[in-house]
């Protein structure tokens, strides 16, 4: 059996496992980093055709983003949002010319501009100014596709009580049974997770959900907060996710890594089971400006598993995803993410076949060097691998000397699903979450730490863990030392240290 790979369907990042030792095939190959240029993956729709841009400004101030918004409406697109804080403006147009228009519209005051998606955009703005008619509230071209691209969830019975918690081996693990003794968390600790949506009324998850600030970012990138926005449609993948984090200590189901703590839905993923830039762009924009702590990011920013330093529309993205998250560090923001499922190491990944994701067919590319996965690779993230009950790193994880911070149990996960229900996945997905967690049990014990501050703690406080057998896709064996390694980065991440 072949671990579904990330493209098209592969949404957010997470794969059900059915055995250990299976060799994946991948999207990505191991050879050598490169300097090589990239391969250009071209973005010219024609006129009539609504697309979705990035805009960057050159200094972040609230008088060069109303210069920018200028450009874009003299340019013929409409403003969906706006961040002044950090120079990005959010804009859809139908002009084939758009970006070379604004760039002209805008001199001395652009300094960047992308195309966010290969596909024509259905969560279009309306109003006065928009030219063209509504889009489908989140939909991508009618897909429809799962959100996680693998096997369903596998379904685990629960008779009322937290009888189900002798099954979490992973909270043992990593020594979030020893850290609650000492600590369940702060109820003044609010976490974002950055997801597809969190069932509100699943009884271990109810108490700790932070209504007034869960928010819907999938329709253009701008903040909603209709009732309902936040909610899952599509998938049980953000309600599994925050289990993980935060389900209470309340005789029900399960218990989380940090089961006091506050919980924000921040939607970033669509009902077709895409998280667009500016999406997520919204969601870190958010988190920062309504005061959140921590955010979970359990997924990669489509339509590129790897957005290119060398490709104009891509460089504009990422840079405006920097951006973003820079923004919710500076306001005290600290960011988990999940390293991917396909099972290559970073310092050597040189073909990408699996992008873009929401074109009728990917482009077979060269990447290089100057080509990332984010939000994972953006500075500042930290960046998790999986591992599994036995402490071996899981054969779908992406692994990398220098790019893995450290590692969290990511095989067979228990956790929330929606309508009450508990169940079990596999995925670099269900390994970020506990560094969520661990992460709120820190900042609940130590308000005091800044974001940097954390990591650096978090970093210390891993187990240290020498390399297991090399048991992983393309032979690419553990590189470095005990104290850092491309499979485990600095270690296994320890929740009593975080609290101590």
């Amino acid at each position: 059996m072949r671990l579904p790979t990330r493209h098209k369907s592969a949404r957010p990042i997470v794969c059900t496992v059915a055995a250990l030792g299976m060799i994946l095939a991948g999207t990505v190959s191991a050879n050598a980093a490169t300097t090589e240029a990239s391969t250009p993956v071209p973005i010219n729709p024609p006129d009539g055709v609504v697309m979705s841009y990035v805009v960057n400004t050159g200094q972040a101030n609230p008088g060069q983003t109303r210069k920018a918004e200028k450009a874009v409406t003299d340019a013929g697109g409409v403003v969906v949002q706006s961040w002044p804080e950090i120079g990005v403006v959010i804009a859809q147009s139908d002009k084939a010319a758009f970006r070379d228009t604004v760039k002209i519209k805008g001199k001395n005051v652009v300094a960047s501009v992308g195309a966010t998606r290969t596909a024509e955009v259905e969560d279009r703005v309306t109003g006065p100014q928009a030219p063209w008619g509504p889009g489908s509230s989140g939909w991508n071209k009618g897909k429809n596709k799962p959100v996680n691209g693998d096997e369903p969830t596998t379904p685990m019975p629960a008779d009322g009580t937290d009888s189900l918690e002798s099954q979490q081996w992973d909270m043992a693990q990593i020594q979030a049974d020893q850290a609650n003794k000492i600590t369940d968390g702060s109820s003044k600790v609010l976490v974002g997770v950055l997801d597809s949506g969190i069932d509100p009324t699943h009884p271990d998850l109810q108490a700790n959900i932070d209504v007034a600030d869960s928010v819907n970012c999938t329709v253009g990138g701008r903040p909603d907060q209709s009732e309902g926005g936040w909610y899952p449609t599509t998938s049980d993948h953000g309600t599994h996710v925050a289990g993980t984090i935060a389900a209470a200590r309340n005789g029900i189901g399960i218990v989380g890594v940090a089961p006091n703590v506050r919980l924000a839905s921040v939607k970033v993923v669509n009902d077709g089971g895409f998280i667009y830039p500016e999406y997520a762009i919204c969601g870190f924009m958010w988190a920062a400006n309504r005061g959140m702590d921590v955010t979970n990011n359990s997924y990669y920013i489509d339509p590129f598993e790897f957005w290119c330093d060398d490709q104009p529309d891509q460089a504009a993205v990422r840079e405006a995803v920097a951006r973003a998250v820079n923004w919710s560090s500076s306001k005290g923001v600290v960011s988990a993410a999940a390293a991917g499922n396909s099972g290559i190491d970073f310092t050597m990944n040189t073909t990408d076949e699996g992008s873009p994701d929401d074109a009728a067919e990917p482009v077979i590319r060269t990447i290089n060097e100057g080509c990332k996965d984010i939000p994972a690779q953006v500075p500042g993230v930290v960046n998790v691998s999986a591992i599994t009950q036995a402490g071996q790193l899981a054969y779908f994880s992406n692994r990398g000397l220098g790019h893995i911070d450290v590692a969290a149990p990511g095989y067979r996960i228990l956790s929330t699903i929606p309508d009450g229900k508990y169940g079990s996945k596999s995925g670099t997905s269900m390994a970020s979450p506990h560094v969520a967690g661990v992460l709120a049990l820190m900042k609940s014990a130590h308000p005091e730490l800044t974001p940097a501050q954390m990591v650096q703690k978090l970093r210390s406080d891993a187990t240290q863990t020498a390399c297991s057998a090399p048991q992983l896709n393309n032979g690419a064996p553990c590189e470095g030392t005990p104290e850092l390694n491309s499979y485990y980065g600095y270690g296994i991440v320890n929740a009593l240290k975080a609290v101590q």
